[in-house]
């Protein structure tokens, strides 16, 4: 297919990257997704993400990615519109998800640079070009050095961004210097839109001109989060100390419990299991939390409900 121009409607707010809901390791929780999607439409998201790292991508199957983006395309019903993560080692493979969005009628891919070998600033470059003219929708960057071993250079969005069909980037660096660098290069682009992974520093980039935040723990309380996005792009300050410190409050509760990098994902299933959103089963190679771990979520869980729950008065 061939690529559209930026004629995309640029988007700012909050734009959850969704969990997988999952039955078994290789099996959708279908009823979860339409449950997560109506959760995530009723907090007043701007979006929703899939097959991100938060959605466990490269721990799928291509069978199953796809059977996610039907699913969840079926469920929003056009209400709002969804990015799709396209990222593979393999190009081919990337846009066959790519073409299965468009024909769901996602409306922007997401792509982060293939990880396993570290790509040079000018391979980066020429892999997202090629990319870029092959996709049937809009793509946005998705800036993940921990996973990809590779940083895309500031020089390298700019760049970037002057091809048609690349209208933003996702940064989860957690880098705040990198983030401003960004900030500062891409200011006479507005139509270009910067968007932070980390949910901590979110509202302190929106305040500098961020384009929002596409937050782990908005799979939670997605109110909590556009809120204080609202907050921040109003430059409330009084209102984003507040918020701030309730959502400071979420990954504290429930993102250190267990040992490993897969707590955070394990923390988020585990909570919204407890609210009945959704099954809380992962992908292989990772595990669901045993029965301490569940009921520290549990604690943990019913302790936010309560402060939440009088968040205005």
């Amino acid at each position: 297919m061939e690529s559209q121009t930026k004629t995309y409607s640029k988007l700012n707010g909050i734009i959850p990257p969704m969990i997988t809901p999952l039955l078994g390791s290789d099996k959708l929780d279908t009823v979860g997704v339409r449950n997560l999607v109506e959760h995530l439409i009723k907090g007043g998201v701007s979006g929703i993400f899939i097959l991100g790292t938060t959605g466990e991508t490269q721990h799928l199957s291509i069978k199953l990615r796809e059977e996610l983006i039907r699913e969840t395309c079926q469920a929003v019903d056009g209400r709002l519109p969804v990015l799709v993560g396209i990222t593979d080692t393999s190009m081919s493979e990337s846009l066959y998800l790519a073409n299965v969005a468009a024909e769901c009628k996602a409306n922007a891919l997401v792509a982060a640079p293939p990880y396993y070998f570290a790509l040079g600033q000018p391979e980066l470059y020429e892999y997202y070009q090629a990319l870029s003219e092959k996709c049937p929708l809009p793509l946005y960057l998705y800036n993940m050095p921990s996973h990809t071993k590779v940083m895309i250079e500031p020089d390298t969005v700019k760049r970037l961004s002057e091809l048609p069909n690349i209208v933003g980037l996702k940064d989860s660096s957690a880098n705040g210097v990198y983030f401003h660098k960004l900030l500062h290069i891409m200011k006479d682009d507005p139509d270009f839109a910067l968007f932070v992974g980390p949910e901590e520093m979110m509202a302190s980039v929106v305040l500098m001109g961020a384009d929002g935040g596409v937050t782990g723990g908005a799979n939670l309380y997605p109110e909590l989060f556009v809120d204080l996005y609202k907050a921040a792009a109003a430059k409330d300050l009084s209102k984003v100390a507040e918020l701030q410190e309730k959502v400071m409050l979420v990954g504290e509760a429930l993102y250190g419990i267990g040992r490993f990098g897969s707590s955070y994902i394990k923390g988020l299933k585990t909570a919204l299991a407890l609210k009945g959103i959704c099954c809380d089963s992962l992908a292989q190679p990772f595990n669901t939390f045993q029965m301490p771990e569940k009921q520290k979520v549990q604690v943990a869980l019913m302790q936010l409900e309560a402060l939440l729950k009088n968040k205005n008065q």
